[in-house]
């Protein structure tokens, strides 16, 4: 195969693998849902980049001394799919993952624990309805959604292999619990300080 340095080399109708994937040797950030390259939103907004900050930060905090990791993008996931080639890598904002044997020099191979997803103007139907089924059909146990414009934490968990939704969070001065961890929460204030 001939380097593929340029994004636009690539038949955006092809399906392609996670062994294509780690080819490529373009800067467009992209990810492959089920063999399909989606390329992301440009770079994060200021807002989005302090919301992902103070939530890894917290995580960072409060995972120390565990056996659970927290990673930001970019950070490949590898999620599975009904083919023999991994062909799905996706790079949430946030993700937490406690099974060490998930976790390798490219990343992690198989569902986080928890995946909190920034939505940017440009991928709000991506991460709302694209995302949300892939994470619930691939077991992520925890999906958060964060809404920068209203301020809104929308947070589900995974039961009986479907999204509920637990809450949806838009006070200050509210606790939002953190599901997969018990008397874990952090303050709705903390998530949107500048």
């Amino acid at each position: 195969m001939s380097e593929i340095l340029h994004l636009s080399q690539l038949d955006m109708s092809k399906k392609y693998t996670y062994a294509d994937y780690l080819m490529w040797e373009f800067k467009d950030r992209v990810e492959l849902i089920k063999g399909i390259i989606v390329k992301m939103s440009p770079t994060p907004r200021r807002r989005h980049q302090d919301i992902s900050s103070n939530v890894y930060s917290f995580f960072k905090t409060k995972l120390t001394g565990t056996q659970c990791k927290v990673y930001y993008a970019p950070f490949d996931v590898r999620l599975a799919s009904n083919s023999k080639e991994t062909d799905t890598v996706v790079q949430p904002d946030i993700c937490i993952i406690c099974d060490p044997a998930k976790l390798d020099d490219l990343g992690c191979a198989g569902a986080p624990d928890l995946i909190v997803e920034i939505l940017s103007p440009g991928n709000k139907r991506w991460d709302e309805v694209n995302k949300f089924k892939l994470y619930e059909e691939n077991g992520v146990r925890e999906y958060w959604i964060i809404d920068p414009e209203i301020k809104v934490v929308k947070v589900y968990l995974l039961a009986n292999k479907v999204y509920q939704l637990v809450d949806y969070y838009e006070n200050e001065g509210v606790l939002i619990p953190v599901n997969i961890f018990e008397n874990t929460v952090i303050k709705y204030d903390e998530v949107f300080s500048e």
